[in-house]
């Protein structure tokens, strides 16, 4: 006869491996050694009496019995966490890690500076914010939250909008003053333009010089936002800046302020960690730290 008495911790690495669907990113996330998350999860199908998951070199797949012992599992956990919640009358002490990948504009200027408020939040809680302009997969785990310019159409995943934003073309005074004041689109190709490397631009959301002009040369090629802004800043040229970021800068100047770019900021969950507390910790700071600067965000016609 086998042991029916389930340790819940076992129950609680187990459901963390389940939805990550491999052992490493789910140590990894539980901040626990592979080998001992491995011996703990043959553990529990000991004392179950069944085998929960197959492993192998690319995953781990569940059994019918992981299906169902997941699926049990899930709908226990949101009434204990919110039970958890009323008791204690404030969140719910994370440990882990959680990775956030976003693009390298938003994860430096905007979200970096905000995440020391849900460290404060969340103490046991371990950060990795990976800002870098290209795309993250999900399913492999290189992120657990991404932040992505525009709407994801594939993939099994949670999707949520988190703002529209806009950007403009910027350059300095000195700059103008030397170069002269572009009076439309058809005089920025005298002058010196700041934009992406045009074969490693990651996603077409991205090329937004050809929005502005089919004719638009890069004096300069950056594969970085922010590597653009601060070129800008120091004089290179005109580049097309995000408003949010530029509108802060006292020594950028809008030009030809008529012309603005509109696009919009979404996260994206892998549905297997839906139902992750940590994550969904993350995702409910994320959307209020935007929520609140919804000023910043919204609107170009600020200089």
């Amino acid at each position: 006869m086998h042991n029916t008495d389930m340790n819940w911790e076992d129950a609680r690495l187990f459901l963390a491996v389940a939805r990550a669907g491999q052992m490493l990113g789910a140590a990894r996330s539980l901040g626990v050694n592979q080998a001992t998350l491995s011996r703990r999860l043959t553990a529990l199908e000991s004392d179950l009496g069944t085998r929960l998951l197959f492993r192998s070199t690319t995953g781990c797949q569940l059994t019918e019995s992981g299906q169902k012992l997941k699926k049990a599992l899930e709908a226990a956990e949101g009434p204990i966490l919110s039970a958890v919640l009323q008791l204690s009358g404030t969140e719910l002490d994370m440990s882990g890690t959680v990775r956030i990948g976003a693009p390298d504009g938003f994860g430096v200027s905007f979200l970096a500076p905000q995440l020391p408020r849900l460290m404060d939040l969340h103490p046991s809680l371990r950060l990795e914010l990976v800002p870098v302009s290209r795309t993250f997969s999900l399913s492999q785990r290189e992120a657990d939250i991404a932040v992505l310019i525009g709407r994801p159409s594939q993939g099994r995943l949670v999707v949520r909008k988190l703002t529209d934003y806009s950007l403009s073309l910027y350059a300095t005074p000195d700059y103008l003053a030397q170069r002269g004041t572009p009076k439309d689109i058809e005089d920025l190709s005298a002058h010196r333009l700041v934009g992406y490397v045009e074969d490693l631009i990651p996603t077409p959301e991205l090329n937004f010089e050809r929005e502005i002009s089919k004719s638009w040369r890069n004096a300069l090629a950056i594969s970085s936002a922010m590597g653009q802004f601060e070129a800008v800043r120091a004089g290179a040229g005109i580049g097309i800046l995000h408003d949010y970021i530029a509108s802060e800068a006292e020594d950028l100047v809008r030009v030809l302020p008529e012309i603005t770019i509109s696009r919009a900021y979404w996260t994206a969950v892998h549905e297997n960690l839906r139902s992750s507390p940590q994550v969904a910790a993350v995702s409910r700071f994320l959307t209020k730290v935007v929520e609140q600067s919804r000023e910043r965000f919204r609107s170009a016609d600020w200089k």
